[in-house]
């Protein structure tokens, strides 16, 4: 099976990743934060490092790290503690994910909240001048980014895009899901106030596994509650972090594998990994072009992607082309991949496309693979 939906989940993982994993909860599987011993000490220390290593990797010392189950549970603990704060004016980018647009229809539809989607050209460039012109007639309270698009790979400018919206001291959260690892980003910078990352995809670790980075002086408002292991008389949450937004048992043996990959990232270097992404992302898209029957989707050579394309094929419905592959041995995400404003924003809903996402261990047998699969529905159409 040759594998092209890495933006969906990385695989395979670094053979570190499975090894530390296993090693780890045979001999240190405690549970942090509920006991003297050592079991329990070993992987407080386990989960310490790693806060350390997310904070070296995106270059925020001085920010907090919080882990979760998932990057959907950090997006809505972020998302509607600031809504509980009272916030109202609501911006966001075309291409966000369910995770986000669906929080915030909940709140729109009980009038709580009102969403602007930035301006963006046909040509996918962030219009600054004009989300300026939007700012200046709509105050923004919270603006929010995809770094990179899940559906097309479209890297956005979050730097001037967070810095205009401080100017109107609206609160940043930066959705980097399908960016942290192979986008070197200062999230250190004051115009950042929360970002967000997934253990499992462009971090190389496993599912199970994620959570975000936060400016600590903001009062973001809890929305779960539960043990922590910490101040157990008190009924309130703690009101330090990051044991305030972590509520129940980690998920240890996922924070030993995101460890293990972290480490792991560090010794390749984020250079190396996203020069191999970008060249198999030009291979990639080499192939896709060669068929006359294949239309790429929101790909300038103008802007900046992560290893993702985007395409229709004439002929095949895209939410239906899935079985077509598997068939062949390919693995591809079809349809709309949890994004339906992308995808009416590019024109292609309600079907969506066909995504194609390569990483540092896409192989020359996968591309092979890919052209003789292609070659077939060249013959077949």
């Amino acid at each position: 099976m040759a594998y092209f939906d890495n933006a969906a989940t990385t695989y395979p993982k670094p053979e570190c990743v499975y090894t530390f994993m296993d090693q780890f909860y045979r001999q240190s599987g405690g549970n942090a934060g509920r006991g003297h011993y050592s079991l329990a000490q070993s992987a407080g220390e386990l989960i310490l490092d790693t806060r350390k290593r997310i904070q070296e990797l995106l270059h925020c010392p001085a920010k907090q790290v919080v882990f979760t189950p998932t990057a959907t549970i950090a997006l809505n603990i972020i998302i509607q503690g600031i809504i509980a704060s009272g916030v109202k004016n609501i911006y966001i980018s075309p291409f966000e994910h369910n995770a986000v647009t669906r929080t915030l229809h909940h709140y729109e539809q009980i009038e709580r909240i009102s969403v602007t989607q930035l301006s963006v050209t046909k040509d996918l460039k962030y219009d600054l001048e004009k989300i300026r012109y939007q700012f200046d007639a709509v105050k923004p309270d919270l603006v929010i980014v995809s770094h990179a698009s899940n559906t097309i790979g479209l890297v956005a400018p979050i730097e001037d895009i967070f810095s205009l919206a401080k100017k109107y001291d609206a609160y940043t959260l930066v959705d980097m899901a399908q960016s942290a690892g192979v986008i070197d980003c200062n999230i250190g910078l004051n115009c950042i106030d929360f970002a967000v990352f997934a253990g499992h995809k462009t971090l190389y670790g496993p599912t199970g596994i994620s959570g975000f980075v936060m400016e600590p002086s903001i009062k973001l408002p809890v929305v779960l509650f539960g043990g922590t292991g910490y101040e157990s008389a008190n009924q309130d949450m703690p009101e330090s972090i990051p044991e305030k937004y972590e509520m129940g048992t980690l998920n240890v043996v996922g924070i030993a594998g995101l460890n293990a990959s972290l480490k792991w990232i560090q010794e390749k270097t984020i250079e190396t990994l996203a020069q191999r992404e970008q060249e198999n992302r030009g291979k990639l898209l080499e192939i896709l072009n060669n068929y006359e029957f294949i239309r790429i989707v929101g790909n300038y050579e103008s802007n900046e992607y992560v290893g993702i394309v985007s395409c229709l094929i004439e002929g095949i419905s895209s939410d239906s082309a899935g079985n077509i592959f598997d068939r062949q041995g390919i693995s591809v995400r079809t349809g709309l991949h949890c994004a339906p404003l992308a995808h009416k924003f590019m024109g292609t809903y309600p079907a969506g496309t066909i995504r194609f996402s390569v990483n540092y261990f896409t192989s020359e047998e996968d591309f092979e693979q890919l052209i003789e699969a292609l070659d077939f529905i060249e013959e077949n159409l």
